[in-house]
């Protein structure tokens, strides 16, 4: 299984990076699963859903996050919905959104 990770896109100068260039890049790597850090895609702090869906529409799997992703407020009713979002695991036992953060790879026969 090929991973490509991309670390810490931030703001829309990064989103539009992802955006153009996923599709092209997983094709010429071979990627099976594509990953992005999209804590500070919204100019730097949080995440919004539209963001979200922009990115799985562009070929991205899965968003992980960090402290930054409580700085956009309509994250929180969505964070508990999206199955590809996933929340920092360092984070207390009860944090704004309490979906468990393991879940089935969407592309690959594999737990992540």
């Amino acid at each position: 299984m090929r991973i490509l990770f991309l670390g810490d896109v931030v703001g829309r100068s990064g989103r539009q990076a992802v955006i153009d260039h996923a599709s092209t890049i997983r094709s010429a790597l071979g990627v099976d699963l594509l990953i992005v850090n999209g804590e500070n895609a919204a100019s730097g702090f949080g995440i919004t859903p539209k963001i979200c869906e922009s990115f799985y529409a562009a070929g991205v799997d899965i968003l992980t996050t960090g402290n930054h992703i409580w700085d956009q407020r309509e994250i929180l009713g969505w964070i508990d919905q999206d199955q590809r979002l996933v929340r920092p695991i360092n984070f207390p036992p009860a944090p704004p959104a309490a979906a468990p953060p393991w879940r089935p790879c969407p592309t690959a026969a594999a737990w992540w």
